[in-house]
């Protein structure tokens, strides 16, 4: 069975914003506007999504 994940792209700056976003855009492999990255959807991963929801976006879920 093939593990579920979940793409996300970066659609905000994180400028002007707290530094714990930042290393959050970080830790999920993003760092500048429009890149996209296929992660495994895990709790983990969910909750890093949910912290900097404002500054992306969830592209597919699969």
């Amino acid at each position: 069975m093939a593990k579920k994940t979940v793409t996300v792209e970066q659609v905000g700056s994180p400028l002007r914003r707290p530094g714990d976003q930042r290393a959050t855009l970080i830790g999920l492999g993003l760092n500048k506007l429009h890149r996209r990255r296929t992660l495994e959807d895990t709790p983990a991963v969910r909750g890093m999504i949910n912290k900097v929801a404002h500054l992306v976006r969830v592209v597919d879920e699969g």
